[in-house]
Order: C-alpha cells, then structure tokens, then sequence
C-alpha cells in the first residue's frame, strides 16, 4: 500500500485507533461528505471494562469483541486499515504507519493506554498487566497452570507459592481481578481436584495509596475493602511495591513468595507520543487544548485515553473511562462534521458530563457512583450488570454475555477454563502415588 492508494478529491478524515473514542467518532462521520479511514493494529473492537471476565475464565473472547470492519460494513464513506501507527508528521499532515504514509485534511488519534510499570518494564515479564485480550489469556493460562502444578506438588512450600495471587493496583481493575481469582479458588473449582483443597488459595491486593478506588468516594473504597476481605481477600494498603522478581514481590525488605503476580497499577499513553514534538506529561499523553486538538495543529484531535484534558466546569482531569473516551469522540465527530460544511464555525471547549463510575467486587457484590449517590451491595452490582450489557455491540453479543453471567450467577461455574498453547506443569517435588490427602491448610498427610 502507498500514499496514492489512499488518495482521492474528497477531504480525508484519520482516525487511529478502534476503542471507544476512535470507533465512535468513526459511526458519527458515517453521513459526512468526507473519506474516513480508520486505523487500527488489531482488526476488532474490545469491550475493556469486561476483559477481566476472559482472564478469569467468565466470558470467551468473542463476547466482548468484535471485528471493526462488521461495526462499519454499512457505512459507504469509510475504509478500514489493518497497521501500526509509528509516527505522525504534523507539519506535512502524514501519519506514518507500518505499510503505508497517509495523508490527512483532520486526524483523530485516539490510540488508547497501555500499562505503566513506573520505570521498571523489567517488571513486566514476571507481573503481565490488563490490556488486551492477549493479556487477558496469559493471566488465565498462568492462574488455571498454577492450580495443576499445585495438584502434584509434594513439597509444600512450592504449593503454597503456586496458590499465592498477587494482584498489584487497587482501581477498578485490581479489585475486580481479585474478587474474581478468590471466586475462582472458592466456589468454581474446589470439586476438580484431588490432592490440594482450593479454597485455602490466598489472593492478596496490594494498593500503594491509603484507601482502595481512589477515583470513588471514600466510603465506597472502604465498602469494597470490607467486601473483599468477607470473600477473603488480604487487603494492603500502603504497600508499594520495590521490585518484582519470579515468584517474588518485594515490599521494601518484606519478601510475597507468589508464583502468580498480576500488575493493575498504572497506564500510559501509547509510545507514539513521544516522537511527535508536542507537550505530554509524565504519562505519556498529550496535553490539549481545551477543544481537544493539539496546540497549534487545530484539524488534529486528540481523543479517549491519549489526551490530558482538563475539564472546564470542574478544573479536574477528564477520567480515563469507557464514558469519557465516548463523549470525546462524539464531541470532535461534531466539530469535524460542521466545519466540513463552513470553516467559520466556532469551537465550544469540551466538557465532560460524569455519568458516574462502578466497580463489582463478586457475586451479589458491587459499588457505584452515580448521580451523586453512593451505594453498593445487590443494587450496585445489578446496576453495573446493565449498565455494562448496553454498551456491547451487536445483539448476539448481548445475549451471549447475559446467559454466561446467569449461567455462572446460579452454577457458580466459570466455563471458559481453556489453557491455551501447549501446557507446561512445573512443580519442585512430584507426588509420588496417589496415596497422600491435603488437610484444610494445604499440607500434605502421608
């Protein structure tokens, strides 16, 4: 592909990026005069607030996402382009991708976070963070391994490591990955095994700050620590963590033997900010003006987890949330739609409309924010089971989704057990025979 293969009369719209902010502005170009393209590395759109259900073993992959080009077959004015954004020149108004230099008359860049181990990607190897469903099937491959390992493990120091969950980050994410492992350990499996007991699985949420869900109201991080330690869940506040090695989180000198190390601490803006000679912070995202463009380049947007807006009626940062990613999408489809019909219009600053914020912890489970209310228990989990069903594409997808969750809600079963790849058990000392019981606190009896 090349630069004139993109090229026609028409004014050319870019956007990068298939997540909440860059598809739905996509779907708001669909009656624009104007050829848009959307870019993306991978050919679906995923539904993120749910990927920690296909870690653990809830959902298969194919509920919460879907291919980009299915979302926009309808829509004549759009192209759908499978590559890498690498560079963007804005003075030429080219995006370099992996395959292709295309030209651009309004780029969008909404190309979403990754994770950020704060200086130490060495880090990452031994604790995979949650971004992606490739993520997403590694932590469930190394959780549903530890638990064979552990079944023929005879020394029981080696087991009780493989039984150990360290979840790093007490957001959203971290305390609803611990809820579920701890579901896992508890309810799901203890019937599928022989020789370890489950449930004396320990699963311990580390958070650097002093309270849980710092983006929530106080009591609402206090409900969910009270949630979670019912389910049995080792909640630490406080602790930041100084290294991570194999089997190893360290907590200053204090030493977490931990053979499954899950990382839910930080996100940064994709790398690609770096190389484009604008203003980012630390995280990597690009500091906007207030109608979402950058400073001095106006028919380039910039949108959803990349940008550091502020917001207007609040002074406060704009979240990094499904909600505002969307609602900045919206906001520079209407504002590329009208100046496409007269380049006089003005530009309204954006501003964020809070539609609130939730978290489930476990079954019957949840906290939510909304309207200014705060609760939690049966209501908030019922709640956050809506309110994430709605937002899914595609009608089959609903279904699928709402039957898993039935199914598991009265099973207590989590039926996407599949280890992927070729498995390997690796374990300190093989059982020998079949002649050894394990007691309530996960040692063996010969």
């Amino acid at each position: 592909m090349d630069q004139t293969q993109l090229h026609n009369t028409q004014p050319r719209i870019l956007i990068v990026g298939g997540g909440f902010a860059g598809l739905t502005c996509a779907k708001k170009l669909a009656s624009c005069d104007a050829d848009v393209i959307l870019a993306d590395r991978n050919n679906y759109h995923l539904f993120q607030p749910l990927l920690y259900q296909v870690a653990s073993a809830v959902l298969p992959s194919a509920d919460i996402a879907v291919p980009i080009r299915q979302v926009l077959r309808n829509q004549q004015n759009t192209t759908v382009v499978l590559d890498e954004l690498t560079g963007v020149d804005l003075n030429r108004q080219e995006a370099i991708f992996n395959n292709a230099v295309i030209s651009y008359d309004y780029l969008v860049l909404a190309g979403g976070a990754t994770h950020s181990y704060f200086g130490h990607d060495e880090w990452a190897c031994n604790a995979p963070g949650l971004k992606t469903l490739d993520d997403a099937f590694e932590i469930r491959r190394r959780v549903l391994l530890a638990y064979e390992a552990a079944e023929w493990e005879a020394d029981d120091e080696a087991r009780k490591a493989k039984l150990t969950f360290v979840v790093i980050g007490g957001g959203p994410t971290g305390v609803e990955l611990a809820g579920a492992l701890k579901e896992i350990a508890a309810k799901t499996i203890p019937k599928d095994f022989r020789h370890i007991d489950t449930t004396t699985a320990r699963v311990l949420l580390l958070q650097g700050g002093g309270r849980l869900l710092e983006a929530m109201p106080e009591k609402l991080g206090l409900r969910a620590k009270e949630d979670l330690e019912q389910m049995g869940v080792q909640v630490r506040l406080n602790s930041h963590v100084t290294d991570i090695q194999e089997g190893r989180v360290f907590i200053g000198d204090e030493c977490i033997t931990a053979e499954n190390i899950i990382w839910a601490a930080g996100v940064k803006a994709a790398d690609v900010t770096a190389g484009m000679g604008c203003k980012i912070d630390r995280q990597g995202r690009i500091e906007v003006a207030p109608d979402l463009s950058i400073p001095g380049f106006p028919n380039v947007f910039v949108i959803g987890d990349l940008a550091r807006a502020v917001n207007p009626k609040t002074g406060r940062l704009v979240p990094g949330l499904a909600s505002a990613a969307m609602q900045m999408g919206r906001y520079a489809a209407r504002q590329i739609s009208a100046e496409l019909k007269d380049v006089q219009v003005s530009r309204p600053a954006f501003v964020y409309r809070d539609m609130g914020s939730m978290a489930t912890i476990g079954r019957n489970r949840a906290v939510a924010w909304v309207g200014g209310l705060r609760f939690g228990g049966f209501a908030a989990w019922a709640m956050w089971s809506i309110v994430h069903i709605l937002p899914l594409i595609g009608f089959r997808n609903k279904i699928a989704v709402i039957f898993s969750w039935l199914w598991s809600y009265f099973s207590l079963s989590k039926n996407v057990r599949l280890i992927l790849g070729t498995p390997r058990v690796r374990v300190k000392k093989m059982i020998q025979g079949l002649d050894l019981k394990i007691d309530r606190t996960g040692k063996c009896e010969k």
